[in-house]
């Protein structure tokens, strides 16, 4: 049967990048207990609630403390702390609520954990996951780990990350869904489906920008021309944010000169007064103390009284509201009512989650009931699919019967741990099985040999033991080198300004290839990396990223044929870093690249090409694409392009190809990317058979913004590209008859949010 992308591509798929009734949408998942609840119900008891609260306890709703040794439980009792983070086991659960009982109001608090692919079952990461072009597999893991998290009494994870990155130095890169907007605006709302069927509330972070870091530098800058921000950065949160998300964090980074933590036209202009957004608005982690070395703030006081005006809601970590609110509302420089309607955002969640009502977490609960079987076929199925097989020359891939011993090769192979990857919540290596013990245990049931030397350790700073590995390869038939970055070098604060693999790995690979026998390299890694010489000459690339628990029996599966691979880039994956930033969806130029002219677009010492481009993934089958229909070859803004293909296996192996549609509108009134991804499905074919394939995209969804937010789609002919990845040459063309024309609110968000663009000073 063919499996569609996403429920989302059907009904649902107009929500993705239209506001709707924000109101139904951000209501309660259907395993909260307030679904039953009405909107107006709730609206009257925060208000009565917030009648009776003076002005200390209502700072205290916004302000978000970890703990650490510097928490005490008193001032929960207190009602300083609205909610707190890193409590992420029952029984320091069950005490900080019921400290929180104690309180004058009894206003429950909401615990918080950052739980990105996992809590304790632990899934591949983010990036992996998009790698699938399967969001329903997202939305699975999203609520599967949700589950977990929640039997324990976590209330909230601070995800999905809707970052969109075309850096791949910058290591947060494996906390989301790659380069795509489109991508990772399908991604993010089933992430937000699946975490709030689970039973926790979430935040979309970090807005907005962050994944543009200058130089691929975490913490760094963002340059974002606007348009460019509304087309390609805001959409996987406009997404998020019809999908039902409770809350939005604010990034680290300052945005065209202006902190996120401070920038009212982002949290007030675009998210609250656009957008219609009614949750609330939490920091990262101490970022408003940081708007002092940002160069915004002279002090604490100052730098809290910035981030409130701007629409930051809540403090996390950094204990400035909780210093300097209540004085700076006393001195005149923030309105109560501001604050009241912070406390109201607030409260609004805590109701809508059902907080108020739940029964107190059984303090007997751990988390070692975890994975269950269950789970662990879960992180399976979804890592099965998102292995991308690269490179396969000779098709050494899968292992030929005559195939009776194999060398493993790599540090990296043995480590479970490895395996977890960056925010790995209450991840355990000892309920993960390596890669080496998975091509082991499925190498003996067929009788093959296995033979391990570790040739470095992960970070390969030495060549002492290249010697061994060398001559375990020369032994076998084939060899299998597991390389890449251990976790500790990947995610946040793990920005690499080169992309080879790590000390002398990529010495240790061209050794193994010079033995002459065929070597399959496995990169464990959250980004692309250079391989080097030997990457060119490696008989096979399998992309593993870091896949959690079933990271071993999936690596051996694919290994040996049992499961045909069907990953696909979401990113592009650049020959060197001196390429980036290289994404597909790049603007056109006016000298195209040409071999015989020097003065077109392109390098004196390298290819302009990508290594892989975005959407590549091998199988072990073969798949044509053909037949091309468009079946609206006129088509009104307000109408749905439809375009049908058919795809044929015409190999000897069932397996699964993602159809994608890319779309480009050659002459605008602005240059308009070359190609952009609008549509995609995957589907699963036994050997011989053929499918049509029908691919829609709502006409209003082919537009791009000017850089004073006003949104159109204007009317001319469309290119489209249909194939396996983004240098799809099957094409196509139909004609938008009509456009459109939507301009943001402009009179309603400059009267809102010019007093809190320009505070009054001291």
């Amino acid at each position: 049967m063919p499996r569609a992308a996403s429920p989302l591509f059907a009904d649902k798929r107009p929500r993705l990048l239209t506001v709707l009734g924000l109101t139904a949408l951000l209501a309660c998942a259907p395993s909260f207990p307030c679904v039953a609840e009405a909107q107006d119900n709730i609206e009257r008891r925060v208000e009565d609630l917030l009648g009776r609260m003076t002005l200390e306890e209502k700072v205290g709703q916004l302000n978000l403390v970890s703990n650490d040794p510097f928490f005490r439980y008193e001032e929960v009792r207190d009602g300083r702390v609205g909610a707190v983070i890193n409590f992420n086991n029952s029984q320091d659960i069950a005490t900080a609520q019921d400290a929180a009982r104690q309180s004058r109001l009894g206003i429950p608090l909401l615990f918080g954990l950052d739980v990105l692919h996992g809590f304790r079952t632990m899934f591949p990461v983010p990036l992996a996951e998009a790698a699938s072009f399967n969001p329903e597999l997202a939305r699975k893991a999203a609520e599967a780990a949700a589950k977990e998290a929640a039997y324990i009494g976590v209330q909230w994870t601070y995800a999905p990350m809707a970052d969109v990155s075309r850096d791949p130095r910058w290591g947060r890169m494996v906390e989301g869904s790659g380069e795509d907007p489109y991508l990772g605006s399908v991604f993010a709302a089933a992430r937000v489906e699946g975490f709030r069927a689970g039973g926790l509330a979430t935040g979309v972070k970090h807005f907005a920008g962050y994944g543009a870091a200058a130089g691929g530098r975490d913490y760094d800058a963002t340059d974002i021309p606007p348009a460019e921000l509304r087309d390609v950065f805001l959409p996987p949160f406009r997404a998020a944010i019809a999908a039902g998300t409770e809350t939005v964090m604010s990034a680290f980074n300052a945005l065209n000169g202006v902190p996120a933590t401070a920038n009212a036209g982002l949290l007030t202009g675009i998210l609250r007064h656009e957008w219609g957004f009614d949750g609330f608005v939490v920091s990262d982690w101490a970022a408003i103390h940081e708007l002092i070395a940002h160069g915004v703030a002279a002090d604490g006081a100052e730098a809290a009284r910035k981030a409130f005006l701007a629409g930051v809601d809540m403090d996390l970590a950094g204990r400035l509201y909780e210093r300097h609110l209540a004085h700076e509302v006393r001195a005149g420089r923030i309105p109560e009512v501001m604050v009241d309607e912070a406390v109201r955002r607030v409260l609004r969640v805590k109701f809508r989650l059902g907080l108020f009502e739940r029964p107190p977490i059984d303090p007997k609960r751990v988390d070692a009931v975890f994975p269950t079987p269950e789970s662990r076929r879960m992180a399976r199925e979804v890592a099965r699919e998102a292995v991308v097989l690269l490179q396969n020359r000779g098709e050494v891939l899968p292992f030929s019967p005559q195939t009776r011993s194999i060398a493993v090769i790599g540090a990296l192979a043995a480590s479970a741990q490895d395996q977890l990857g960056p925010h790995g919540a209450r991840g355990h290596a000892q309920d993960t099985t390596s890669i080496l013990d998975g091509i082991m245990t499925r190498a003996g049931a067929s009788g093959v040999s296995v033979t391990y030397a570790e040739g470095c350790s992960p970070r390969c700073e030495s060549e002492a033991g290249f010697a061994a590995a060398i001559e375990a390869a020369r032994a076998a038939d084939v060899t299998v080198a597991v390389l890449g970055e251990p976790e500790a070098m990947s995610g946040e604060a793990a920005s690499r300004a080169h992309l080879t693999l790590p000390g002398k790995q990529a010495e240790l690979l061209a050794a193994l290839v010079a033995t002459g026998k065929p070597v399959v390299v496995v990169l464990v890694t959250g980004r692309p990396l250079a391989l080097g010489p030997g990457g060119d000459a490696a008989s096979a690339i399998l992309l593993a990223w870091y896949l959690g628990n079933e990271a071993g029996p999936v690596v051996a599966e694919i290994l040996f044929g049992d499961v045909n691979p069907s990953g696909k880039l979401p990113i592009t994956y650049p020959r060197t870093v001196g390429q980036i930033p290289i994404h597909y969806n790049r603007l056109p130029t006016g000298r195209p690249t040409s071999a015989d002219n020097r003065y077109t677009l392109r390098y004196m010492d390298e290819s302009i090409r990508p290594l892989f481009p975005f959407g590549h993934g091998l199988s072990y089958t073969q798949f044509r694409f053909s037949d091309l229909h468009v079946a609206t070859p006129r088509v009104a803004a307000a109408d749905t392009v439809e375009v049908r293909v058919t795809i044929t296996n015409t190999g000897t192996r069932a397996g699964q190809e993602v159809a994608q549609l890319y779309v480009r509108d050659p002459v605008a009134s602005r240059s308009r990317p070359v190609r952009e991804l609008k549509a995609f499905q995957k589907v699963a074919l036994s050997p011989g058979e053929s499918r049509i394939v029908t691919l829609r995209i709502p006409a209003s969804e082919l537009g791009f913004h000017l850089e004073d937010g006003t949104y159109v789609v204007e009317p001319g002919q469309f290119q489209i590209w249909v194939g396996s990845d983004s240098l799809a040459e099957l094409a196509g063309t139909f004609e938008v008859i009509d456009g459109l024309r939507r301009a943001p609110r402009p009179e309603l968000d400059r009267q809102a949010i010019e007093p809190r663009m320009l505070p009054a000073l001291p």
